[in-house]
């Protein structure tokens, strides 16, 4: 694609950590075509699914193949400025225009004011404002009309009542097709097949032979049909019944068949009975007439009996034969039938079209409605120009920028967003339908997001909508498949959601904080759960084991020997017992002495230096991640072409869902626990806190801190140096001086005594 010359000043903004160009004005409009399209913030987007008109978005669909590209979106721009006096109502987005607004200055805007004064006139609306209700309604728009543009014509049509019977008669025999007044009516080429219809059909009729039984052909040729195979399977039989007599009783009925079946309901069982021969198998070559034939088949032989041979006595292969012969003629000419379509007509009807053969008359009507094409399609016209004044602009906010998205009011919503999803005590706002679960399922990690996927249903509209929701704030909860919720569409519909499926990723840095104490929260109780299941099993199984393998006493009544205690049994678990307690305190208070002996600022930081070593990890990724939310990923998903990133940050994100928040409330819970209230527990706990530091401080655990016990001596300088050789080498001079004073006391109290 060649780069386009771009000598228009646009305007930028930053959206969603992104600079994009910002539509403001008609003048944008009428320029797009020298928007480079890197800088697009959307390359193409799916017609359907999105949460606007969608007769709107297939009008801005110039192709027609499904899809909005560029190409559309700047040739629809430039329609619009073309056909409108000032391209900067579109950013008004009303769903009516002024017929004076339609530039009337080029050849397409004179056409569509023309057409729009001609809805109204139909319509029996006076003014000069047309809306999208009145262009949308083509049926009321055409349905005081006889001639409308589409090549079809209605009963309504018609000059005369000829006419208007033959245009009915097509219809009823063709099906018609849907006129644009909402009525039935007939194209030129369900005319032209009619009256063909009509012409072969009379000259089928008048090629009919004549009858060989009158009015009762039909009955004798139906019954005759019926039974000409049966026939012929008794005259085969009787020959080989004749060329070997043995096999006579094998070819006649069975009387085995008869009473395998003479237990059950013999009328059930017609098809077995009508595969028996149509007469008794007896060698001779004729059927008597007299004589009872097989039940299944007795009805049409009566019929036929009484038509064709009303005084024969028996039936032989050559008038069975004969009698087929007879038919020839009528069948053939029967099989020869056309135009039998028109025989949903009374037969007088038919022959008075055929006679009539206004065909002409009703194909020049069809001239004169195909006449007013160009008129009747500026009127389709006038209801594009109508959903695009009121849509278009919401298309540029939603495809050259995602400026709905990031709307800062609450109330505007993108046209990918379907709804709300209300779960877990939160309102999620970032709601998508999903058009294809296996994209979806492909790209949904890549978003980063935490992301909810739920099967919708409503008693409204039937089906299931599935689609997904992203969690931008809070914590996990009790989220998990299978939960239910509830769904809000755009329109207010309530769904009922079920969670089919769970995206993690991190919600917020508070929760990827705790998430580590979680996890390990969670495989303490899961390893003691099954720690505990392996040992009740095992406990059973010894218990069922033992008495499946222990023989009954003699005497249940008597009682069992108490078994002596072997303490010796016992002593090496008791000292294993004791040796585990003693290194666990040994190694506790090694880390009480070990902290205690640090300074006060050195306990915080060796404190937050664990914090830090357990949630820190997860922390930064959380906080990396949280950074590169991208909803890209999931419109691309539903078949969009993004063209630049779209990140959901930290700030954003907290818009993008809402927690519920309770106001501070003194109420008594008349089902709280009995017992002590918080706040004495909250003291209580506190004094406790505080009498277990008092003894560490009077017990000297805080000297290293400077805090001395003043039930402790101070310790004698010549101990301390003694025990502390190193200090005494380095504090020499500072002994000496204590030595000092200690004998000058010495002294004094030598010279007094």
């Amino acid at each position: 694609m060649a780069e386009k010359k771009n000598n228009y000043k646009w305007t930028f903004q930053n959206v969603g950590g992104t600079t994009r160009v910002c539509i403001q004005s008609g003048e944008d409009i009428r320029h797009l075509g020298e928007l480079d399209q890197k800088m697009w913030t959307v390359l193409s987007c799916p017609v359907e699914g999105l949460e606007t008109d969608t007769a709107s978005m297939r009008y801005a669909d110039m192709d027609g193949d499904g899809k909005i590209h560029v190409n559309d979106v700047v040739k629809t721009s430039q329609w619009l400025c073309e056909v409108l006096r000032n391209p900067d109502d579109l950013l008004e987005a009303a769903d009516s225009i002024k017929l004076t607004d339609i530039n009337t200055d080029s050849e397409e805007g004179q056409k569509l004011h023309k057409s729009a004064q001609q809805i109204l006139s139909n319509l029996g609306k006076e003014g000069d404002i047309i809306s999208v209700a009145d262009t949308s309604d083509s049926i009321a728009i055409f349905a005081k009309t006889r001639y409308n543009g589409d090549g079809i014509i209605t009963p309504a049509s018609a000059d005369n009542d000829s006419q208007r019977e033959a245009i009915e008669a097509a219809i009823k025999v063709t099906a018609g097709v849907k006129d644009r007044s909402g009525e039935d009516g007939v194209n030129s080429e369900q005319i032209e097949a009619f009256y063909t219809a009509l012409a072969e059909h009379q000259a089928w009729l008048a090629a009919k032979p004549a009858l060989p039984f009158g009015d009762d052909t039909d009955n004798a040729l139906a019954a005759y049909n019926a039974l000409d195979a049966k026939v012929r399977d008794y005259f085969l039989r009787n020959k080989l019944a004749a060329y070997s007599a043995e096999s006579t009783a094998a070819l006649d009925v069975q009387t085995a068949s008869i009473e395998a079946i003479s237990a059950d309901n013999l009328t059930e069982k017609t098809d077995q009975i009508a595969a028996y021969p149509i007469a008794r198998i007896t060698g001779n070559a004729e059927i008597d007439l007299a004589a009872p034939v097989n039940p299944a088949w007795a009805a049409p032989f009566a019929t036929l009996k009484a038509i064709a041979f009303p005084k024969a006595k028996t039936l032989s292969e050559s008038d069975w034969t004969q009698l087929g012969a007879q038919f020839a003629e009528y069948t053939a000419w029967l099989a020869a039938k056309k135009g039998e379509c028109v025989e949903a007509l009374e037969a007088e009807l038919v022959a008075k079209l055929a006679k009539e053969n206004i065909k002409d008359e009703l194909l020049a009507i069809v001239e004169k409605d195909k006449a007013l094409e160009e008129e009747a399609n500026a009127i389709s016209t006038v209801d594009r120009l109508t959903h695009l004044r009121r849509d278009f602009f919401t298309l540029l906010k939603n495809f050259v920028t995602l400026q709905d998205f990031y709307s800062p009011d609450k109330d505007i919503k993108a046209v990918f967003q379907a709804g709300t999803l209300m779960i877990d005590q939160r309102a999620c706002h970032l709601c998508l339908r999903v058009t294809d679960a296996g994209a979806h399922a492909a790209m949904a990690p890549a978003s980063g997001m935490y992301l909810i996927y739920c099967d919708c249903r409503s008693k409204a509209k039937p089906g299931v909508m599935p689609i997904v929701a992203a969690m931008t704030v809070g914590e996990t909860g009790d989220l998990m498949v299978g939960k239910h919720a509830i769904f809000y569409d755009r329109d207010g519909l309530d769904w009922d959601a079920t969670i089919t499926k769970i995206v993690e990723n991190p919600i917020s840095i508070r929760q990827a904080f705790w998430s580590p104490y979680r996890r390990m929260a969670k495989w303490v109780e899961d390893f003691i759960n099954k720690r505990a299941a392996e040992k009740d099993n095992k406990v059973m199984g010894d218990a069922t084991a033992k008495l499946a393998t222990e023989p009954a006493p003699a005497d249940p009544n008597a009682p069992k020997a108490a078994q002596p205690f072997d303490i010796a049994k016992f002593a090496g678990i008791f000292a294993a017992i004791g040796m585990a307690l003693g290194m666990i305190g040994t190694a506790l208070v090694s880390v009480a002495k070990g902290f205690v002996s640090l300074t006060w600022w050195q306990g915080i930081l060796v404190v937050l230096g664990i914090l830090l070593v357990i949630s820190g990890p997860s922390m930064i990724m959380a906080w990396l991640k949280l950074r590169k939310r991208n909803i890209a990923p999931l419109l691309n998903a539903n078949g969009w072409a993004v063209n630049a990133s779209s990140i959901v940050n930290i700030p954003f994100g907290a818009t993008l869902t809402e927690i519920a928040k309770y106001p501070i409330v003194k109420l008594k819970d008349p089902y709280a626990k009995k017992g002590l209230s918080g706040w004495q527990i909250t003291l209580i706990t506190l004094l406790i806190a505080a009498l277990v530091c008092c003894g560490l401080w009077l017990a000297d655990v805080f000297c290293n801190w400077g805090l001395h016990s003043p039930l402790c001596e101070p310790e004698p300088v010549e101990e301390a140096l003694a025990e502390n050789p190193d200090e005494a080498l380095v504090e020499e001079p500072a002994a000496e001086a204590a030595k000092e004073t200690i004998a000058e006391p010495a002294q004094e109290q030598t010279a007094t005594e």
